[in-house]
């Protein structure tokens, strides 16, 4: 999976947030509503925009800018 086909920055969105393209929903508010107990159901449901895929992305993001050493814990 390539995320770049999902997550953006733009800096006029969001103060240039990761986000879902097509969306102003940041990676960080997905991932909050996940360390929230959210499933990925709920998401879905809630955020009709957003797709499975798009879901995806977010770890996939999340594991790149850990293996560059972007995140560290």
């Amino acid at each position: 999976m390539n995320w770049k086909d999902f997550i953006i920055s733009d800096n006029e969105i969001l103060l240039g947030k990761p986000t879902i393209k097509g969306t102003r929903l940041s990676v960080e508010h997905i991932l909050s509503l996940l360390a929230q107990g959210w499933s990925e159901n709920q998401i879905l449901e809630n955020y009709p925009r957003l797709t499975k895929e798009s879901l995806q992305a977010v770890f996939a993001y999340l594991e790149d800018c850990m293996h560059n050493g972007l995140l560290f814990t």
